[in-house]
């Protein structure tokens, strides 16, 4: 975890930083986010703020990711990018959305560019991966959710793990970063919307087709609970 805080802080000393176009900010509600007073502080040339930025969201970011690439070198290496990107542009930083909308807009828009220059790339089977960074927070919510599907059987976690793994990969990549980013980053539909650049309503249908698929995926595996 530290070699990517050093990494990221060492690749950008003297990298040109991109601003973003100025907001007002001092009525902004979005102050109050500690991480956005982080980032403020990174604005100002404080490393060490922006190292606790980095060590809060490296390990999540690189699990989306590898929920999008399906590589965990892609995704490591992407998740860096991001941080990069963050980096380059703290000096032109307004805090117009709370922090972690900011930085998921800018690893969706990342994801979208890598799709398209790199073509659709083909889907992995994650049934045989071990657990690590790429694990999901909270996987194991997801097929109670909202529903009454419930295990026929006794599962434990890692497993139920590995079922939900599998059916996020057969999601399309827009709906799969709207389940990421809801079920296991707990965002609103609102936040989500502006991280997506999507409507709330786009969101909500978004996520609903997206519960649908899952639980045709995952429905062998569950029975109706009474």
């Amino acid at each position: 975890m530290g070699r990517m805080v050093r990494t990221s802080l060492a690749s950008v000393k003297h990298v040109s930083v991109t601003k973003s176009p100025p907001h007002p900010t001092e009525e902004s509600g979005f102050l109050r986010d500690p991480e956005v007073q982080l980032m403020l502080r990174a604005k100002n040339d404080d490393d060490e703020a922006f190292s606790q930025l980095v060590t809060a969201y490296q390990d999540r970011l690189i699990a989306i990711f590898y929920h999008i690439v399906g590589s965990q070198e892609a995704a490591e290496d992407l998740a860096q990018e991001v941080f990069l990107r963050i980096y380059r542009a703290r000096h032109g930083y307004e805090p117009t959305a709370r922090f972690s909308t900011w930085l998921f807009r800018i690893a969706n828009n990342l994801a979208s560019n890598t799709r398209r220059d790199q073509g659709r790339r083909k889907e992995v089977s994650l049934a045989s991966q071990d657990s690590g960074p790429h694990t999901l927070r909270n996987a194991d919510k997801l097929p109670a959710d909202k529903s009454s599907l419930m295990p026929t059987r006794q599962v434990d976690k890692r497993e139920l793990q590995m079922l939900v793994q599998q059916a996020l990969s057969t999601l399309n990549e827009r709906q799969r970063m709207a389940v990421l980013l809801h079920k296991f980053e707990d965002m609103s539909y609102q936040d989500i919307a502006e991280a997506m650049e999507m409507t709330p309503t786009a969101v909500k249908s978004l996520l609903s087709r997206a519960r649908e698929n899952l639980r045709q995926v995952l429905e062998p595996h569950m029975q109706l609970g009474k």
